[in-house]
């Protein structure tokens, strides 16, 4: 099976994925002039590619590879030849999509213990009464 393997059961087929290769501003010396080595990572998600949830999150995290028209398109010019950049341009992709499928954990409020509420008006007094002693006048 070819295509980016984001999980076992979850892979992008290599039809859907579009690559783009320019000059790269990145490092390389003088072979940035004369070698396209920038790749450009362009894909149109299908619909109901990941679950409404998933979704939303991915839509979050990715928002700034979004385009108007719906396509993610994501750059890489890091390295100095273009295959480390199709890697790394991947593995962007992969690294967000893999983020967006685990949902965050829900938060559970908690109340502070009657000790650290004790201790958090003992420091608060004590705080005072040092301020007050550089008061003039004190005594």
């Amino acid at each position: 099976m070819s295509g980016l393997i984001i999980k076992q059961d979850l892979v992008i087929p290599d039809e859907q994925l579009r690559w783009s290769f320019a000059r790269s501003s990145g490092p390389g010396g003088q072979n940035v002039n004369k070698v396209n080595s920038k790749a450009t990572l362009r894909w149109t998600p299908p619909e109901n590619f990941l679950p409404a949830a998933a979704w939303s999150r991915f839509r979050k995290l990715a928002a700034r590879y979004f385009t108007e028209d719906g396509d993610v398109v994501i750059p890489s010019d890091e390295y100095r030849d273009q295959q480390r950049n199709i890697e790394r341009s991947g593995d962007k992709l992969r690294t967000l999509l893999l983020t967006a499928i685990v949902p965050p954990k829900r938060r559970i409020a908690t109340k502070p213990t009657r000790s650290s509420r004790q201790r958090r008006l003992n420091e608060k007094r004590q705080a005072s009464e040092k301020k007050q002693g550089r008061r003039p006048g004190f005594d």
